[in-house]
Formats: structure tokens, C-alpha cells, sequence
């Protein structure tokens, strides 16, 4: 007798898609018709962002989450690249953060008002310069804070400390273009599809390959995309055979030989965009030009992937963005809510996904605990080898449920603590904001005073950046008395000695040369050469400062006791990051700005001054080279002629 037919058990069988009503939706956005495969689309519990059509540069919309219907066309722009907007992306652990990757070979990070743009923004909070072709993916990292990854066209992924606004490794392993990038559940991984048809596994802090598939003979030549489960260890990819055929297929990251499992699609030629729930397992595709959306469960044991159910609409789409489950309805029995970007249409529809339930009480089996708002470490215990989960929440009341543990993993840089390969990186900005609320990270924001520290519990990528300008944090310049009256010192927040501490502002056009003390020349020395095509305005004034306190310096003081004995004062000149800013007022020398703005507007005004300064000497230096050749000239002997007594021999 055959055995009976079995349908398989799943709460999630039943799951549907519902679409809301017009007043809900956000009508009268120009959405971008760049065919570039990204989602163009994020939303966080706060904001909802798309890359909008602009006629130059690149811009995206940032509008409050409740503010639906129709959307004023005057409504403030994000608008500060020179590139269109390939990638937009929020911190997820501040609603207020979000990142955008464009064209124009940049990174910015911008941060937005709580109550929302009222004028267009165009002031980023921190610059990223390193690729040298666009940057079309970013990704940040799950559990540490400040952590982003980016992927540009120049075949490289660059790993970003938001924090120090610095490089932390660069991965050079692909051969060709990255179509995807993904991290894994703890971030101690990620993978990433590539043209070259390999799908590999990346440990970044050693920045090299933990695995690899083989050359897959039957993928076509379109994007695929891959992304992580979980921690399931495993990875699902989607992609076109060479038949043009859409199939999905499963990886164990153990044995990456040969893919777990295939399953074929369809045969359409949009792209397939993989949308993965960790929550409650279930990955749902979504096919650019497509105008529906499947869903698949994934499971332990094979086959691995069992088809749920698709929700069909009448009207393509462009991209989808994901609502963090956070931010789902939990009285409606929302698992997951999507924002559809219509092909066809300036409209974004929220589709939420719906489990049936008779109740609308609170269901823990289809809501477990899920990401909150804290980061498991900062950026500077992750990079020094530091793991840890994430720190989940509680779906009924928002509680934390968990306290995972903290494991230790090899260091990003190698023995020597260099980079495995240097960006070429033009502009610096550190974050200088508050922290978020509910922040496990004890580590300080780029600009707050903190003590000396030693050496040794410096991450080895800040010493690296650091090896660009000098070796020495805190310059100290001493200051004797003149007649029992100490000469006066810039205001500035104490050292950790007590003395007075003066910033100095380095740039990438500072001296790479290092030095004792800050300046060239050594401790001692009393005069500068002054290049203008090498320094920044800002070191011209450390140099100037240095100048006027080390005219009255004693000959002898070789440390600050010493100092303090002879009746000297010690100035501390620390060094902060430079940033090229927006054009505006002079201010005097001996004026400090009182905020970012002035600061902006006083390097812009002194770059201004230097560059008319450079344009006179080099017509000066013209004028003197045609006085030399008239001079030449002159001295050159009239052929035939001879010089008669009293005659001059010129």
C-alpha cells in the first residue's frame, strides 16, 4: 500500500500580502530611473529614504515616516555628491545616521534631524575617499558600532571605522566586479558574489578569503546576489543560468565544492533581489521589473528551501526597502513590511506581510526576540579581534533578552601593523555627536578630551593612519615666564598633565615626513620652511604658535618637570582631523570658531587666501624670468663690434 501524501507543517504556510490605502502611500516622488541593481530605497521605525531623478550631481529624498499622501515637490534634499546616489543605507543603531555611496567615488554619512529636514542638506558629518572607481554597495556592520563595508566597481571593498573616519582594511581579492555584499549574523564574516563567478567568504579583519566556491561554469553573465542565513553557517544565492533560466541555490560555507541544493525559478530576465528574515526564516524574492514577490521557509535539513506562497500585484517594481522588524505592527500579526518602489509610477507602497491569526494578542512564536537599538562592541573592540552576538529585544516591551558572549578572533592588521594595501584617501571628518541612548560602547567620539593612552592599547589602525603625520599625539612647547608673568597660551582643553592644550589641525597635505615633535626639524628648531602646496593652513598656525613660545624657551629644559622647576609653562598641541568645508566669512587670526559652520567657513576663506597668494608669486616669478633673459641678453657680445677705449665691453 502507498504511503499517504504529507503536507508539511509550517505557521507560516498561510502568510499574506496586503496593500494599504492611498493616504498611506507616498505619492509625487521622482523616484531615480538609474538601472543600477540596488534597492535605491531605506526606512528605519523614524525615516523613509529614496534616491530621487536629478538633473545633476546626485541627491535622495529623507521625509519623517508619517508623513504620507501626496509630498510637497519642494520637500528638502540630501544633495551634497558631485555623482548620482547608487546606495543609501541607515545606521542600524541610530535611526538619525544613514549612509550613501555615489559615482563620484565617495562615502558620505549625513545625520538627520529629529523632526526631519526643513532645508536642503548639504553637510555631511563624516567624507570616506578610497575607491577610484563609484562605490555601488554599503553594508553596515550588525554588532559593532561605526563599522561600514563598501564595494566599488575598482574591484575593492574597503572596511571603514566611521568612528576615526579611517580605512581599516582593504580587500583586493576579486577579480572583477562585486555584484553583493553580505555580513554574517555576528559580523565576524561576510560574503560576496562577483562577476568572476565565485562566491567567496571574507574574514575582513585578516582581510583575505576564509573560502571560496569553484569557477561556476553554469552562472550567466548577469548580476547574482548572495546573503548570509543567519548563523546557520550556510549562504543562499540567486542568479541566471547560462540558459537564462532563474534558480537559487544553498552553500555551506564548510564545503563550498558544491552548492547544497538548486532549485529553478522561472525563465525572466530581471534580476533576482533576496530579502532574508532571521527572525522567523523566511527569504523572500523579489525580481526587478517583477510584479510579484515569493517566499520561501528555510529549514535545517534538506531540501532546505520549501515555497510558501507569492503575493502578486498588478504594477512592476523598481526596488523594495525593508522595514527593520522593530518597526512592524505586532497587533496585526505584521512579520515583515516592505516599501515598493513602482517602475511606472512616482509612488511608494508599504506592503506588509501578514500572518492569519484570530487573535490580535501578543504571539511569541512568530515574534522572537529580534536586533535592538545597542551595539554588542565598538568599532575599536571588533577591530582588535573582539566577536560578539547580537543584543536582542523583546518584540511585547522592547527589554533586553539576551547578553551573549564576547569571543576572540585574530586581529585585522597583520604582525607588522600596516594596512594589507593603502586607499588613496583625500578627505577626513570624524563623527563628533552625542551617544545614542542605551550604548554599551565605552570608547570616546572623534573630539572629546580623553587622557593619554598608552601605545600599546591604541588599535592597530589608528597607529596606522597616525604613521601618516607624526608618531606623537600631544606636541608639548614650552613657555618660559618673563618677570613672574607666564606668557599667554590659546585657550584649549587640558592635557592629561594639567597644562594648556592647543589643537593643531592635520590634513593630507600636512608632512608625511615624521617627526619628534609635530614640526619639522626636531624639538629645537626655530624656523619652518613654509611650503604652500604642502601644508595646511592650520599648520601654518601650529608653526606660527610654535614659533612665537619656543622664542622665549631656555636652552637645557629637557622634560616637564624640569619645566615646572625653572618656572616654565607647558603648552600640549594635540592633533585633530582636517576636512575641505563650505566657503565663507573671514575671521581674524587669534579668533577660534565658535561652531562647525565658522570652522568650515574660515578653512575655505584661508584656501582662498593661499590660492591668490600662490597666484601672485607665480606671477612674480614670471616677471623676474623675463628680467634674467632681458639681462642675457644684454650681456651677450654685438658680433663684429669692438669695444673702443672708454666704451663699455656689455
Amino acid at each position: 500500500m502507498p504511503m499517504a501524501f504529507k503536507i508539511r507543517s509550517s505557521k507560516f504556510r498561510h502568510i499574506y500580502g496586503t496593500i494599504p490605502k492611498k493616504d498611506l502611500c507616498y505619492e509625487n516622488i521622482r523616484i531615480t530611473r538609474n538601472t543600477h541593481d540596488s534597492n535605491f530605497c531605506a526606512v528605519n521605525p523614524k525615516f523613509l529614504a529614496v534616491v530621487t531623478e536629478t538633473g545633476g550631481g546626485g541627491s535622495f529624498l529623507c521625509i519623517p515616516l508619517k508623513q504620507s499622501g501626496r509630498v510637497d515637490p519642494k520637500t528638502p534634499h540630501i544633495c551634497g555628491h558631485a555623482g548620482v546616489v547608487l546606495d543609501i543605507k541607515f545606521n542600524p543603531f541610530n535611526d538619525n545616521i544613514i549612509a550613501s555611496s555615489s559615482e563620484d567615488c565617495t562615502v558620505k554619512v549625513w545625520s538627520i534631524p529629529e523632526d526631519g529636514l526643513k532645508s536642503n542638506l548639504s553637510e555631511w558629518i563624516v567624507d570616506l575617499h578610497g575607491h577610484k572607481r563609484r562605490v555601488g554597495y554599503i553594508e553596515w556592520h550588525p554588532t559593532a558600532e561605526n563599522i561600514l563595508l563598501s564595494a566599488g566597481f575598482d574591484y575593492k571593498c574597503v572596511l571603514w571605522n566611521v568612528e576615526q573616519a579611517e580605512p581599516v582594511n582593504v580587500i583586493s581579492c576579486h577579480d572583477n566586479t562585486v555584484f553583493s555584499m553580505s555580513w554574517s549574523q555576528d559580523g565576524s564574516l561576510f560574503s560576496t558574489s562577483c562577476k568572476d563567478k565565485k562566491l567567496r567568504i571574507i574574514d575582513p579583519r585578516m582581510a583575505r578569503v576564509a573560502a571560496e566556491s569553484p569557477v561556476q561554469d553554469n552562472l550567466g553573465s548577469r548580476s547574482w546576489k548572495s546573503v548570509f542565513l543567519g548563523d546557520t553557517g550556510r549562504v543562499f544565492t540567486s542568479y541566471h543560468s547560462r540558459f537564462c533560466d532563474r534558480e537559487i541555490a544553498v552553500w555551506d560555507i564548510k564545503n563550498m565544492s558544491a552548492p547544497m541544493r538548486t532549485e529553478g525559478i522561472d525563465n525572466a530576465s530581471s534580476i533576482l533581489l533576496p530579502y532574508y528574515d532571521q527572525d522567523t526564516k523566511i527569504m523572500y524574492l523579489a525580481g526587478k521589473g517583477d510584479s510579484n514577490i515569493r517566499y520561501f521557509e528555510i529549514d535545517d535539513e534538506s531540501p532546505y528551501t520549501h515555497y510558501l506562497n507569492s503575493f502578486i500585484t498588478s504594477d512592476p517594481q523598481r526596488g523594495l526597502g525593508v522595514m527593520p522588524k522593530r518597526g512592524c505592527n505586532t497587533d496585526r500579526c505584521e512579520v515583515m513590511r516592505f516599501y515598493k518602489l513602482h517602475a511606472s509610477k512616482n509612488l511608494i507602497e508599504p506592503l506588509s506581510m501578514i500572518v492569519p491569526r484570530k487573535s490580535s494578542v501578543f504571539h511569541d512564536d512568530i515574534y522572537p526576540p529580534t536586533a535592538s537599538l545597542i551595539p554588542s562592541l565598538s568599532a575599536d573592540e571588533w577591530i582588535s579581534g573582539q566577536t560578539r552576538g547580537q543584543i536582542l529585544m523583546s518584540m511585547l516591551d522592547g527589554h533586553v533578552t539576551n547578553s551573549p558572549k564576547v569571543t576572540s578572533a585574530k586581529a585585522v592588521q597583520n604582525k607588522d601593523s600596516t594596512l594589507s594595501q593603502a586607499p588613496t584617501i583625500t578627505t577626513y571628518k570624524a563623527v563628533n555627536r552625542p551617544r545614542p541612548e542605551g550604548s554599551v560602547s565605552t570608547q570616546p567620539y572623534a573630539g572629546e578630551t580623553t587622557a593619554t593612552t598608552n601605545h600599546r592599547s591604541i588599535p592597530a589602525s589608528l597607529r596606522n593612519i597616525k604613521q601618516l603625520s607624526t608618531n606623537e599625539e600631544f606636541v608639548s612647547i614650552k613657555n618660559e615666564k618673563s618677570n613672574g608673568v607666564p606668557v599667554d597660551t590659546p585657550d584649549g582643553p587640558m592635557s592629561p598633565s594639567g597644562s594648556n592644550t592647543v589643537k593643531k589641525v592635520w590634513s593630507p597635505t600636512s608632512p608625511s615626513k615624521a617627526t619628534t615633535n609635530g614640526f619639522p626639524g626636531g624639538d629645537n628648531e626655530n624656523h619652518c620652511r613654509l611650503q604652500s602646496d604642502r601644508f595646511s593652513p592650520e599648520f601654518f598656525q601650529a608653526y606660527l604658535i610654535n614659533r612665537d613660545r619656543t622664542s622665549t624657551t631656555s636652552v637645557g629644559c629637557q622634560g616637564t618637570d624640569l619645566c615646572n622647576q625653572k618656572g616654565h609653562s607647558v603648552t600640549h598641541v594635540k592633533k585633530v582631523w582636517s576636512s575641505p568645508q563650505s566657503p565663507a566669512i573671514p575671521r581674524w587670526f587669534g579668533e577660534t570658531p565658535t561652531n562647525e559652520a565658522e570652522l568650515r567657513k574660515a578653512y575655505f576663506k584661508q584656501l582662498e587666501e593661499i590660492g591668490s597668494l600662490k597666484e601672485q608669486i607665480s606671477l612674480k616669478d614670471k616677471r623676474i624670468r623675463q628680467l634674467e633673459e632681458e639681462i642675457s641678453m644684454l650681456k651677450l657680445p654685438v658680433a663684429g663690434a669692438e669695444s673702443g677705449e672708454g666704451q663699455s665691453e656689455c
